[in-house]
C-alpha cells in the first residue's frame, strides 16, 4: 500500500456544522498526524489545517466528506512523498 503526506485546510462558516465535521474527523482519527484549529472570531468563521499520511482514496475520501457537510469547505495539498506500507 501507498501513502501519501497531505494537508487538508478547512473553513467552517455555519457553527452548527462543528460536530458533524469532528464525527467525520473521528472516522479517520487513525490516519490524522495533527490538527490545528484557529478561531477568527472578527470573521465568524473557524479555520482548520489538517495533517494525514494515508492512502490517497482515504484522503480523497475525507476531503470529501467533509466538503459535504453544510457551510465547510477544504482543499486538499499533497507532497510528493509517497511512501510504500507493508501489510503484516
Amino acid at each position: 500500500m501507498e501513502t501519501r503526506v497531505a494537508v487538508i485546510g478547512i473553513i467552517v462558516e455555519k457553527e452548527e456544522s462543528v460536530a458533524g465535521l469532528n464525527a467525520v474527523l473521528h472516522e479517520f482519527d487513525t490516519y490524522i498526524i495533527g490538527r490545528m484549529g484557529i478561531p477568527y472570531r472578527e470573521k465568524s468563521i473557524n479555520i482548520i489545517s489538517i495533517a494525514i499520511d494515508a492512502p490517497q482514496t482515504v484522503i480523497s475520501s475525507l476531503s470529501g466528506k467533509i466538503g459535504n457537510l453544510r457551510g465547510v469547505s477544504a482543499k486538499v495539498a499533497y507532497s510528493n512523498l509517497i511512501t510504500k506500507t507493508t501489510t503484516e
